[in-house]
């Protein structure tokens, strides 16, 4: 029968097992106690706990818990790092550590119900840290609707501009529809083409189609005619005269001879 100090230890691993988003084992052999103090100290400003617990009891926590495959890796000076807030922040500290002291090995990992293989745990390690990504995700959700609130924007622009040029549009309509109706409601002008009085005017009487203009236009060209040709009985009158005259010139002629005689 196990001792309860046992228990207690196994129950606490299980539990950090659960409450952990990820799990690292690491190979201190050889490390001094002040270098473990400063890996401890990185693994915390990530968000992690170091632990080192007796391998025995760290199996018996992952049978119970169903963990297969991370057993075999629970042998000698291993100790555990759970990741409490960001698995990759933990890999990084890990990572930059192994660079800096060789004697830090990483082993394995546990993420995702899914053992990971050191390889594993670097390429973890190198994606960029938890805050990053949540600004890229943010800025790709955002820039949507930047590039709608920009599509928007232009649109009412448009609208604007359309709407105010139909205004306008429709204004100088207005006005043009009243200065024509202003137009033909105002009495005639005595100089519009459509008063008596106008040349153009049908009922002018100077107007070229006027009736009595073309009446008078034969009259006066027959006036003409007769003011420059003279009359047929004026023109016969000074012919008989002229007959007439030369008549007695013929009768006084035989008078002169006998006149001549009787002397």
């Amino acid at each position: 029968m196990p001792r309860p100090e046992k228990v207690q230890a196994v129950a606490e691993i299980k539990e950090k097992f659960e409450e952990a988003q990820a799990v690292f084992l690491t190979e201190y052999r050889g490390i001094p106690v002040k270098e473990m103090g400063n890996l401890r100290r990185r693994l915390r400003e990530s968000g992690a706990e170091y632990k080192v617990v007796k391998m025995t009891l760290a199996r018996r926590a992952a049978d119970d818990l169903g963990i297969e495959g991370l057993s075999e890796h629970l042998t000698g000076p291993t100790a555990l790092a759970f990741a409490l807030e960001d698995p990759v922040s933990t890999a990084k500290a890990l990572r930059d550590y192994a660079r800096e002291n060789e004697r830090l090995v990483i082993k394995s990992g546990y993420l995702a119900n899914r053992v990971l293989a050191p390889e594993e745990v670097v390429r973890l390690a190198e994606i960029e840290p938890r805050e990053v990504l949540l600004a890229k995700i943010a800025g790709a959700a955002k820039a949507p609707l930047y590039q709608m609130a920009s599509m928007l924007a232009t649109f009412t622009r448009e609208a604007a501009s359309l709407f105010s040029a139909l205004i306008e549009k429709k204004e100088a309509a207005g006005d043009v529809s009243a200065s024509a109706a202003a137009e033909s409601e105002s009495p005639a002008s005595p100089d519009s083409a459509d008063s008596p009085e106008s040349p153009d005017s049908p009922d002018s009487p100077d107007s070229a189609d006027s009736p009595d203009e073309d009446a008078e236009a034969p009259a006066g060209d027959a006036e003409a005619a007769t003011e420059g040709e003279p009359a047929e009985g004026e023109a016969e009158e000074p012919a008989e005269a002229a007959a007439e005259t030369e008549e007695p010139q013929d009768d006084n002629e035989p008078q002169d001879d006998d006149q001549a005689e009787e002397e």
